[in-house]
């Protein structure tokens, strides 16, 4: 029994979802977001709540029973609060700056400066020169810009210095001795 899918999907106040065939639309304060579960899964809504069965328990149906709850999870926990990732900048001379609200521009110790194109479902804000905030309500989207961002310069272990998650650690080596 997957601990997980057997808990319903709580839809608070001003949230709602529809059901079509194996897809499931949420739409909430902050936007609409879909998912298409696959076959080996039933997803039905009560009053409140969205239920995930498996169909029968084959191990195919048992892992997609709780991939499943968790995407609508995150679905309705989306478009209520939304996603945030922090990012910090480490290293002398390295930052992020905003250039109109479409491109981010960082300094990241190449001969050149990097602008990042910002997508449209997310909204990237940097409060300080050496902090990123990246803030939407796709997990999956929000995840990824924020992973494409670190990929440019991703923190090295004897310094640290490059692009961090916040509650990120990294796992320092000691330098070479005489």
């Amino acid at each position: 029994m997957s601990r997980i899918g057997k808990k319903p999907v709580e839809m608070p106040a001003g949230v709602s979802a529809t059901l079509s065939g194996q897809s499931i639309e949420v739409k909430g304060p902050k936007g609409a977001l879909s998912f298409k579960a696959t076959d080996d899964v039933t997803i039905t809504i009560e009053e409140n709540m969205i239920w995930i069965k498996p169909r029968g328990m084959s191990k195919r149906a048992r892992q997609q029973w709780g991939m499943s709850r968790t995407c609508i999870s995150n679905l309705v926990q989306g478009v209520t609060v939304g996603f945030k990732k922090e990012l910090e900048i480490n290293g002398i001379g390295y930052r992020a700056a905003l250039q109109g609200s479409k491109v981010l521009k960082l300094s990241l110790g190449y001969s050149h400066d990097v602008l990042f194109d910002i997508p449209d479902d997310v909204t990237i804000t940097v409060p300080k020169n050496t902090h990123i905030i990246v803030e939407g309500i796709s997990s999956q989207v929000v995840g990824q810009v924020a992973a494409n961002i670190r990929a440019w310069r991703k923190p090295e272990p004897y310094k640290g210095k490059g692009i961090k998650y916040k509650d990120e650690f990294i796992f320092r080596k000691e330098g070479k001795k005489k």
